[in-house]
């Protein structure tokens, strides 16, 4: 099975962490990491964001440290909603977070579109914080929590 996983991932948490590994380990055939452009990381947020740059070194790094299972990985730019992911012909699925589970509807009419099977989307639980609450990068910059979902 070739994966998809695709967001900002600007600063990594465990939220993401529960992504990747879940990629890491359907992906036997591999697994395509999308990583958002600078203009579409920051266009719609109220917090710093890394630099792309940044936020690929960090990508690549926590990649290799889930790794267990010596996947194929390779990280491509988004450059919109739906990336690669329109397009791509191999890929079998998109891990998702309940935020973002509704992309693979609008993916899937993409790849029909373009004549292409649909894609199963594999939606992994957030991981939440001490206090209860999902952890994200927002509460993250904010210093609500640690990248663990420490309260601080």
């Amino acid at each position: 099975m070739r994966i998809i996983v695709a967001g900002t991932f600007g600063p990594i948490h465990d939220g993401h962490r529960s992504l990747f590994r879940t990629a890491l380990e359907r992906g036997t055939d591999g697994v395509l990491v999308g990583l958002t452009t600078d203009e579409l990381a920051t266009g719609h947020r109220d917090r710093p964001v890394p630099s792309f740059q940044q936020r690929r070194q960090r990508l690549r790094e926590t990649l290799s440290e889930l790794d267990e299972w010596g996947r194929e990985v390779e990280i491509r730019e988004v450059r919109d909603r739906v990336g690669f992911a329109g397009t791509e012909p191999d890929v079998d699925a998109l891990v998702t977070s309940p935020e973002t589970c509704g992309t693979v509807s609008d993916i899937n009419r993409e790849r029909v579109g373009n004549g292409l099977d649909p894609i199963e989307g594999v939606v992994v639980p957030y991981v939440r914080a001490g206090d209860g609450e999902r952890i994200s990068s927002t509460r993250l910059v904010a210093g609500d929590i640690d990248e663990h979902g420490e309260l601080r």
